[in-house]
């Protein structure tokens, strides 16, 4: 577990990215409110252990291994302020600081039970993508087998819109869905789930996972 200076410098740095925004160092010291100097030291200590890319008077970025760190962590917080506010009823907009708290004292098992009860949710209350880092452990949609159905496990989407889509769709965690059909030359294939069925694309399947089941 990182100790949460070194969590907050790391998920901060990764939320410039994601915004495309530099991570300088007057941009971190004041995002982070704290001297400049400080940032500068602690940006050192980070590059020394592998976690991020710094020179002096260049633009900071996470390392591979800073990277998956702080995705780790803000998957954390974001769940948190979902269940915060869809449990416990909180204000989106008050929920930042509680679930800041939360992130470095609750325990992966309670977090993955906590990601369960919420159904596997892929952006938070403001709309911002859950980092999903457990779609790895299944595979995708795209390579379910014709006349095979499996679970869906989770849905990594794209944006709110097109989790929207899905969901429309009944694209959901814990929904069996069963491939009826393949178009040659990896081309849209037929589901059936929920009582219906679609016709889709990569636009689709890639963003599904699964857990396989059972062959008919």
């Amino acid at each position: 577990m990182l100790s949460e200076s070194v969590a907050d410098y790391l998920t901060e740095i990764l939320r410039l990215e994601e915004a495309g925004t530099p991570a300088t160092t007057s941009v971190l010291a004041d995002r982070l409110q704290v001297a400049r100097p400080s940032v500068t030291g602690m940006l050192k200590r980070l590059a020394a252990d592998g976690l991020v890319e710094y020179a002096p008077y260049r633009d900071t970025s996470l390392t591979r291994c800073g990277r998956t760190q702080a995705s780790a962590m803000l998957r954390r917080h974001r769940l948190v302020e979902t269940f915060l506010v869809r449990a416990l009823g909180m204000d989106a907009d008050r929920v930042h600081g509680e679930a800041h708290r939360w992130e470095h004292a609750i325990s992966d098992d309670a977090l993955e039970r906590m990601d369960h009860w919420l159904g596997r949710p892929a952006f938070d209350p403001h709309g911002t993508a859950i980092p999903a880092t457990r779609q790895r452990q299944h595979p995708r949609l795209t390579t379910l087998d014709t006349d095979t159905t499996a679970i869906i496990t989770s849905v990594d989407s794209r944006d709110a819109d097109h989790a929207k889509y899905l969901e429309s769709l009944d694209l959901v965690a814990g929904t069996p869905v069963t491939v009826t059909g393949r178009r040659p030359h990896q081309g849209p294939v037929t589901i059936a789930l929920a009582g219906r069925t679609h016709v889709v694309g990569p636009e689709v399947t890639e963003y599904v996972f699964i857990r396989k089941e059972r062959s008919s």
